[in-house]
């Protein structure tokens, strides 16, 4: 990583940020394709009820991601700023106590789900009798694998900040790589269906895990050190979590979001309707690495430039970020509408009434996803500015607005019920103007 003036030119260049931006958007593949490529693998190999049985895990995913949100994301930000501010021993600090979180919520995670209630696990997530098998098989090895999922992500985001934004795009394609050849290798050669698909995921993130601590074989190839000594003087646990809260909480929001959706739209529109919000979901994953992307292009970069009160060099940041996301969802958007059915049959279904509602909810949701990622983006740049309300606001309403709207819509209009995202997310897009007129610009 460039120090000092060097750094300011190079932002305004825009040689670092997308450097960071290209290795982020490669991490956020660590975190959804693998998702998307369970999806489409297991729609051919297995059935339509099988990627069903992947979007009803998806709130397992989510909770493991916001535990990595919580730790390593409010950690990143701490971090950058003490980097920016050359404060090496308050970096390696936060560096130790934000590692020792990871791996220690991973273990409890996989011993309560995983070892000990899986099968209560799956209920709470699947009530259908033709899917709960599936998901059964597919939960089972998630909830085991949460080490390798958090603290990959976790020195995603330190090797990142540590100034080696190429390495960790390596590690990610090799990982999503891996995962895509022993998909095939665990579900078609080895006969282990759903649970051969989730321990494919498992594998290449601890292979993953591997390339990124090569970060640490040279001593002079970087300035964050594991000390537990330094854990004498605080893990910092407190700070690291308040600095990760909003992110979290907007996380755990979409994570309630994912399992009322789920429940509702099983309830209301069955196995075709599931199979299509499953589609949809994974077309939400595709905006996801655009939007993940920049936004911890926007965390590292900006906290560094926060930190050395680089105003400008700030600026420089969240313009990019903004104009990158503008183009990257206009493409998606444009795509999903002219090429809908290939869509829906790259996840392997043939029945006319699954195309059907799969292609009429794809173009729905394709527009709705549009605001939900400028405002996230948004939620960022308050926490930038530290405008601390705002991005809390923002966490809360940005999944849980659409709750009651999605609840409203099948009740009273089932038919428009592929609606409720898109109402929602206008909903919320007003009351951010609101409360920002009333508090920001006072």
């Amino acid at each position: 990583m460039a120090s000092g003036s060097n750094l300011q030119g190079e932002v305004k260049g825009g040689l670092p940020f997308y450097n960071y931006l290209w290795a982020y958007v490669l991490v956020a593949l660590s975190g959804c394709l693998g998702n998307v490529v369970d999806g489409i693998i297991v729609g051919n190999l297995i059935s339509e009820d099988g990627v069903s049985a992947i979007n009803l895990s998806k709130p397992i995913n989510q909770f493991i991601f916001t535990l990595h949100l919580l730790v390593n994301a409010g950690a990143g930000m701490l971090v950058g700023y003490a980097l920016g501010g050359k404060d090496m021993q308050k970096a390696r600090r936060l560096f130790t106590g934000a590692l020792t979180m990871s791996v220690g919520s991973g273990i409890v995670l996989a011993l309560a789900g995983g070892i000990l209630f899986p099968g209560q696990t799956a209920h709470l997530l699947c009530n259908n009798a033709q899917i709960y098998p599936l998901a059964l098989d597919y939960m089972r090895v998630l909830l085991l694998g949460s080490p390798a999922f958090i603290l990959m992500w976790g020195l995603s985001t330190m090797v990142g900040v540590d100034g080696k934004p190429r390495l960790v795009s390596l590690a990610v394609i090799i990982d999503n790589a891996t995962n895509l050849c022993l998909d095939i290798v665990f579900i078609q050669w080895l006969g282990w269906g759903m649970a051969g698909s989730s321990a494919a995921t498992v594998v290449g993130h601890i292979i993953g895990i591997l390339i990124l601590l090569s970060h640490w074989w040279k001593p002079e190839d970087h300035r964050l050190v594991y000390a537990p000594r330094l854990l004498r003087e605080g893990m910092g646990s407190g700070i690291i979590v308040k600095q990760g809260a909003p992110l979290a909480i907007a996380s755990i929001s979409l994570t309630l979001l994912m399992l009322s959706a789920n429940t509702i739209v099983l309830g209301t529109l069955g196995r075709t309707g599931i199979f299509a919000f499953a589609v949809c979901m994974n077309l939400l994953q595709v905006y996801n690495l655009f939007c993940s992307g920049t936004c911890q292009t926007l965390q590292s970069l900006g906290a560094i430039q926060v930190g050395r009160g680089n105003s400008e060099g700030l600026r420089t940041v969240i313009r990019k970020g903004f104009r990158f996301i503008t183009v990257s969802m206009v493409l998606t958007c444009l795509f999903v509408w002219c090429f809908p059915s290939l869509i829906v049959q790259l996840f392997g279904a043939s029945e006319p009434d699954f195309v059907a509602e799969g292609i009429r909810a794809l173009r729905i949701f394709a527009l709705s996803f549009i605001p939900f990622c400028y405002i996230y983006v948004l939620m960022i740049v308050y926490k930038l500015h530290h405008h601390h309300h705002m991005a809390l606001f923002i966490s809360f309403a940005l999944s849980l607005t659409v709750i009651p709207v999605l609840w409203l819509m099948s009740k009273c209009c089932p038919a428009y019920l592929w609606y409720s995202y898109l109402i929602a997310y206008g909903i919320e897009a007003l009351l951010i103007y609101i409360l920002h007129s009333l508090t920001i610009r006072k």
